[in-house]
């Protein structure tokens, strides 16, 4: 059992401190669903229409929760915090995430919603398909859209950005808060600038972590985009003296794996690193397009990368395999994949027209146009949701905006904070050196978002502490790195 104390302290102190509330709130405890230490809060309800523009008897329970400033003061300014996806929960985001707030969080509370179809606020939940982020096949790809579509709770044509930023503004009235400042990453960053596009007078600063630009559509950049990284990645480890003397020919063997895979799925028993129990897992060209897709995602697990290709390309693929199966099963408990579509088919999809894709350009990639070819598959079937006209035009504010990538992000690639740029006459970038998809939680960047909340300003903020930030180093052999 983890010990409670901390947690029955901060109950008590919000219970002196706190201002009253439009919303009954209790006490909670926020999990991650990777596991680890549970964040306190007070959490509560508040009803919404689900279909804004004839509003009926049909309601949304959004499941809404507050972290108390650590400093027991009260403020008509709050900051919240919008998860990525489309699909992921901001309750479940911020449990794990976390430390990159706790700076943030001392003289301000925090506000977390899950988004209308995610985590608790009626989840679009469907089955992840056998393959992970990309399903082989056009029948494939649409019986699994419909069978999702017939077990929803909800008309998934509601929940879609412009109706979920109308939730975030009733629970701030709700809760009695005068601004909000907004952290948003990855799809959070299309929340955050819309809401801010939307309600000016009600945000304050905002923080743009991996920034999809308005306008710019998920779907043909993916493949190509990662492509980039993975590279980037397999080219820092040959400029680096160990790394490169230890796997001299990365390149080289991870085209003989790619070919082996296609030609031969290697089936494999895995022993779960977390049950014990023995799992029957086959290592195909999806699976290790998944694997390295998801490896790429963070610092951490691209320095394993040329470890696993080496040892997969000597007839040792079990230690790959397992990262593929541990990254699908993560990605399996954090992704409400109706709501995903839901945003993909109304706010993406429709806008790509396919005969101006480079085809030839996705089919060099690891990744392939499968995953493309999916989304525009997927989305034939899946109906189209409420999308405000202005939704995909660039936004204009010259309110405070901090826009952090990390260099070697492989979905939201720094040129794209570059782009968002446009309209914000008051923003500032950072690309996070050897960082991924997310730069929030590393080296002082939680003290410097912290900073820049404080004084909603650039004027007293001091970047020299970025310059430090490094990639970790390449793991050699199962020991670690060298020395």
């Amino acid at each position: 059992m983890r010990p409670v104390t901390p947690f029955i302290l901060l109950f008590l102190a919000v219970a002196v401190a706190a201002p009253a509330r439009a919303v009954d709130l209790s006490p909670c405890l926020l999990r991650s669903e990777a596991g680890g230490p549970a964040a306190a809060a007070r959490c509560g309800r508040i009803e919404v229409p689900i279909d804004r523009t004839s509003p009926g008897e049909d309601t949304i329970g959004l499941n809404v929760a507050v972290v108390p400033a650590l400093s027991g003061r009260t403020s008509d300014v709050a900051v919240t915090v919008l998860a990525g996806g489309p699909g992921g929960a901001a309750t479940t985001f911020y449990a794990g995430f976390r430390g990159a707030f706790m700076a943030l969080s001392r003289r301000h509370d925090v506000v977390l919603v899950d988004q209308r179809g995610t985590g608790d606020s009626l989840p679009l939940d469907c089955p992840l398909p056998e393959d992970l982020l990309m399903v082989p096949d056009r029948e494939s790809t649409q019986r699994d859209a419909r069978e999702c579509l017939a077990g929803l709770p909800a008309d998934p044509r509601f929940f879609t950005t412009s109706v979920a930023v109308q939730d975030l503004d009733d629970v701030r009235e709700a809760l009695g808060y005068e601004r909000l400042h907004v952290y948003g990453a990855s799809y959070g960053t299309r929340v955050a600038q819309h809401y801010l596009r939307r309600y000016p007078e009600h945000t304050g600063v905002v923080i743009l972590d991996g920034v999809v630009p308005a306008g710019r559509p998920l779907g043909p950049r993916l493949a190509i985009n990662a492509q980039v990284a993975l590279d980037r990645i397999l080219a820092r480890c040959a400029a680096d003296t160990a790394c490169g003397e230890r796997f001299p020919d990365l390149a080289g063997q991870l085209a003989v794996l790619e070919a082996r895979v296609a030609k031969e799925p290697t089936p494999l028993s895995l022993s779960h690193p977390l049950s014990g129990e023995t799992v029957d897992f086959r290592l195909g060209p999806l699976e290790l397009a998944t694997a390295l897709r998801l490896l790429s995602y963070a610092p951490e697990s691209a320095a394993l990368l040329p470890l696993l290709i080496d040892e997969a390309g000597r007839g040792r693929p079990e230690p790959l395999a397992l990262q593929a199966l541990m990254a699908g099963e993560n990605l399996a408990g954090t992704l409400s994949l109706g709501m995903h579509n839901a945003v993909v088919c109304t706010e993406d999809v429709p806008w790509v027209d396919p005969a101006t894709v480079d085809r030839s350009a996705l089919e060099d990639t690891y990744l392939g146009a499968v995953q493309f070819d999916s989304l525009m598959d997927l989305c034939e079937v899946w109906p189209a949701g409420v999308m405000d006209d202005d939704l995909l035009e660039p936004v204009i504010s010259d309110h405070p905006v901090l826009l952090l990538s990390g260099e070697f992000d492989p979905v939201t690639p720094p040129a794209w904070a570059e782009e968002a740029m446009g309209g914000l006459a008051n923003s500032r970038h950072i690309v996070a050196a050897g960082q991924g998809h997310g730069a929030a939680i590393r080296g002082c960047l939680p003290r410097l978002m912290a900073d820049f909340v404080d004084s909603e300003g650039f004027e007293t903020l001091d970047f020299g502490c970025v310059e430090r930030l490094r990639a970790p180093p390449f793991l050699l052999d199962y020991a670690g790195p060298s020395p």
